[in-house]
């Protein structure tokens, strides 16, 4: 796999950065090198070596290959890093090369540095070189055609599951709250412009049920409870806070609605939007047939009392 760097990209004197990365196992060697410029874009090499190799060959072989790309492409201020301390440090002069196949391997590259300007050896723990060892243990573990040519790899990165993306929100109908004319009708009486005779009787059924105190509309449950109804922002945030707030135990759709007219607030869609909500939680796909809860921060409930017994 190749990714092209044209002119354009190397024409700046910056620093450029290297990781390489080498793969040997029972199936095959491959290598892995990622260069990345001054503004931080990434290019991705990987190349199966079809011969014979040590583990420690194939890293000379990752750092090779990319020391000639970056010749080819005129930079000239480079940063090399690798998880493989023994070829870094061999390659700083700071440990003898005893091993027979790499001297020549370490001469080659010492060759090879001498054209630029500025050249430098780090070594990098592998967890910190996570790209470059991907490549190379995938060029190391598929077989390759030579006569097929395989795309640069692109990848993305998906914040929620595939299955949340499936679930449409709602699209709002209008600039007004779901009561709007409910509230105009307690209010005044009024009833909308188009309404019909059945509309007129469906309303006022509706606003029976609720009561006006100043501004503010409250639902009257059977037991008399007052419920104070709230429009679709304030209902997100509500959902939001009573399924995985600080107090959130991940209810499910008609627990949830439960709990939200305990806390004393309604609207007229709570159970449908509770049962998109627990959809859409990625929490609850995971853990919902676990015994076991997933773990959640402690908070003290107990406030202390000012007065003293």
């Amino acid at each position: 796999m190749y990714v092209a760097i044209t002119e354009e990209d190397t024409s700046e004197d910056h620093m450029w950065k290297l990781n390489f990365d080498g793969a040997s196992n029972a199936i095959g060697n491959g290598i892995g090198v990622v260069l990345i410029s001054s503004a931080g874009d990434h290019y991705p090499f990987t190349c199966k070596l079809d011969f014979d190799c040590t583990n420690n060959m194939t890293e000379y072989e990752a750092c090779i290959m990319r020391i000639c790309t970056a010749i080819e492409r005129k930079i000239r201020v480079l940063e090399v890093y690798g998880d493989s301390a023994l070829v870094i440090y061999q390659l700083k002069g700071e440990w003898e090369t005893r091993d027979l196949k790499l001297i020549n391997y370490r001469e080659l590259v010492w060759d090879l540095i001498k054209v630029f300007d500025d050249i430098t050896f780090f070594y990098l723990r592998r967890d910190e070189n996570q790209m470059a060892d991907a490549l190379a243990t995938l060029a190391s573990m598929i077989r390759v055609n030579g006569r097929e040519n395989m795309k640069p790899i692109q990848m993305s990165i998906y914040e929620a599951p595939a299955h949340c993306y499936n679930i449409d929100d709602e699209e709002e109908r209008d600039d007004y709250p779901w009561y709007h004319d409910i509230l105009r009708h307690v209010k005044n009486r009024g009833y909308p412009a188009q309404a019909t005779k059945n509309d007129k009787r469906m309303l006022r059924r509706l606003a029976s049920d609720h009561v006006l105190d100043g501004e503010i509309l409250y639902k009257r449950r059977k037991d008399q409870v007052l419920l104070r109804c709230v429009d679709a922002a304030e209902a997100k945030k509500i959902l939001e806070k009573v399924h995985e707030g600080v107090c959130g135990t991940h209810a499910n759709r008609f627990t949830m609605a439960m709990q939200i007219m305990r806390f004393g607030y309604y609207w007229s869609t709570m159970e449908g939007d509770c049962i998109s909500y627990a959809k859409k939680c990625h929490k609850c796909q995971i853990y919902g047939d676990k015994i076991h809860v997933p773990p959640s921060p402690i908070h003290v409930m107990i406030s202390s009392c000012p007065f003293s017994m």
